[in-house]
């Protein structure tokens, strides 16, 4: 028998967040060699997706100016206050057609690594979604194919990815990987831990 093709799949770095929390744009906090968006999009661009989508929103311009976005479709979400879902319903027209699977990834998370991200495709199976199973719970990326899309356009909120989550928890697959969840930043006790973690400080 031929052997099946692969699955053509997108990948959506979420980085429109205004960073209320931490009072500054989030994505371009030093780090490593760059900022932190920098980090998250070269892991993105090597995990060979068959499209990058980056969606932008709060300090857009910003990130255009600083940030090395080559290889990305950048989506502007106007709607950035409402939450990531919205960056996803933004980002969702953009995705070139035939596209049957949907990794998305944080832009504040730099410690995701591209092997996650291929367990995580890997470890799917033909399941509708799947979620990383990290040693301390579930964390990013997550994959949602393709007849799961419609069900974004419905989500509201930063949460709102969790909900559906729960919503169809039936089709719902936990894929291994070691460590623990990579840390997000949303304040600055986050980006304090996470330059602990490089031995470094401000």
């Amino acid at each position: 028998m031929p052997a099946q093709p692969e699955a053509r799949v997108a990948g959506l770095v979420l980085a429109a967040g205004a960073s209320r929390r931490l009072g500054r744009p989030k994505q371009l906090l030093p780090y490593r060699d760059g900022v932190i968006l920098d980090t998250v999009l070269a892991t993105a661009r090597s995990c060979g997706f068959d499209q990058l989508l980056l969606a932008l929103g709060g300090a857009a311009d910003e990130v255009r100016h600083t940030v090395d976005t080559s290889g990305a479709t950048v989506v502007e979400n106007t709607r950035c206050e409402d939450g990531c879902s919205s960056s996803i319903a933004a980002a969702l027209p953009a995705l070139t057609e035939g596209t049957e699977v949907l990794v998305l990834l944080l832009g504040d998370q730099p410690e995701i690594r591209t092997d996650t991200v291929s367990r995580l495709l890997a470890g799917r199976g033909d399941s509708p979604i799947a979620v990383c199973r990290y040693s301390d719970g579930i964390g990013h990326p997550f994959a949602f194919a393709d007849a799961t899309f419609p069900a974004f356009a419905a989500l509201h909120g930063d949460k709102g990815v969790w909900r559906l989550l729960e919503q169809r928890a039936g089709e719902v697959v936990e894929v291994a990987v070691p460590g623990t969840i990579p840390l997000d930043v949303d304040t600055e006790a986050d980006y304090d831990r996470l330059l602990d973690a490089l031995g470094r400080t401000r």
